[in-house]
């Protein structure tokens, strides 16, 4: 039997070629309505650009022609995952222009919200982080919990997903004790829960496999790309605008800021989870705080700014001309620039506002932190496998509504 030689091939031989990948704009993997345009050599990531502004609204545009109170759900509309977090950071910014003080009941009330929008969020990532690792099951148990937190804000204004939650100088309503007994029912049944998720993915092989070392990031690089919130400290960097910059009281407040090491997803993730068990922290205290304040105090004492009761606009005339009024920006603002920041569930939220006295900003932006986190991830999607691209972007908690502001 005649035996054929083996062909011995060299490196010119070898003829590859690669292939173009549309990763979105409506792709499952994709998480949102962006794209990536990617080029690859079999499996792996060669090269990458990113494309936004497929749900562009020009939001920034509307707000120079719309007074102050209307701009609010606006707001909601960018991170729709944490929307009361985005209303408080945009009522503090007006309340800054306009030197209003508010009461620390109202303070203490808007953390309380502010940290259960927080912990939705972070519900929301780390759940579909294990989604796209092949983990369904931590992701349907932990919703149960965030829809529990969409009770709670049904309770404060009636809506749950984009919530225009809250007014300038306070809140449209007092909290009714519905809503602090589920407040005080979350406290008590969610640490279990997180408990038993943790369980489920910290130290899990499978996912650990998927995670570790992926996407590692250093302190120098995401702070060149102006990187906040979770996946910066993932990377070291003790940075929260709560313990930096305080605002609504949270200096009242003790609260640790947890820190990873490698910046990778897994870090983000374990992040992502600490943050959660602080919030709790906070929201435990808050829930003291308020029990010490007048019950009656839901705003502070600005009425040419503030929304008169709605039963007094039903039924006397001043009322509803103050009402349309302020709702309609006839009243006088004073002029200046202000740039204020909270700490969003994925960053660093800020809001840039140039007023010259009129009924609406002279100039609004928004700073995004999901815009500016997912900058980089094309340039660090370079030399990855498809796969692990996908948690990573996972893990970049990118919300669509931020990026076309």
């Amino acid at each position: 039997m005649q035996t054929i030689p083996a062909i011995q091939y060299t490196d010119t031989d070898v003829q590859t070629e690669l292939s173009t990948l549309n990763l979105g704009p409506t792709h499952p993997a994709t998480h949102g309505v962006f794209q990536n345009v990617l080029q690859l050599d079999g499996e792996r990531i060669v090269s990458g650009v990113s494309t936004i502004g497929y749900i562009h609204r020009a939001f920034e545009k509307i707000a120079e022609h719309r007074p102050f109170y209307q701009i609010t759900p606006l707001t909601d509309r960018m991170n729709y995952c944490s929307s009361p977090i985005n209303n408080m950071g945009w009522h503090t910014t007006v309340e800054k222009l306009l030197q209003i003080q508010t009461p620390k009941r109202v303070d203490y009330l808007r953390v309380l919200v502010m940290e259960l929008a927080r912990i939705a969020d972070h519900i929301i990532c780390n759940g579909v982080l294990g989604v796209d690792t092949g983990a369904f099951t931590g992701f349907l148990y932990m919703m149960e919990y965030r829809e529990a937190i969409y009770e709670i804000y049904e309770e404060v204004c009636g809506s749950r997903l984009t919530t225009n939650i809250g007014r300038i100088g306070g809140f449209e309503r007092n909290f009714n004790e519905i809503a602090f007994a589920k407040t005080r029912k979350f406290l008590d049944e969610f640490p279990k829960v997180l408990k038993e998720f943790e369980s489920l993915f910290n130290r899990n092989r499978i996912f650990m496999d998927r995670t570790k070392g992926v996407a590692p990031v250093t302190p120098e690089t995401a702070l060149s790309y102006s990187w906040s919130g979770p996946i910066l400290r993932a990377t070291g960097v003790d940075y929260d605008v709560r313990s930096m910059n305080p605002y609504c009281s949270y200096e009242d407040f003790d609260f640790e800021v947890p820190v990873g090491t490698t910046g990778d997803v897994y870090d983000r993730f374990l992040v992502r989870n600490e943050e959660m068990w602080q919030s709790m922290r906070i929201i435990e205290q808050a829930l003291a705080k308020i029990d010490k304040e007048d019950p009656t105090i839901f705003h502070g004492d600005v009425p040419e700014y503030y929304l008169p009761p709605k039963e007094e606009v039903y039924n006397n005339m001043e009322a509803l001309i103050y009402h349309f009024k302020i709702v309609m920006g006839e009243i006088e603002t004073p002029v200046g620039e202000v740039y204020h920041s909270v700490e969003g569930a994925n960053g660093e939220l800020g809001f840039y506002l140039v007023n010259d006295g009129g009924r609406s900003p002279y100039r609004l932006h928004f700073r995004r932190p999901s815009f500016i986190n997912y900058s980089m991830y094309a340039p660090m999607s370079r030399g990855m496998v498809l796969s692990d691209a996908i948690i990573n972007m996972s893990s970049l908690n990118v919300i669509a509504g931020e990026l076309d502001a």
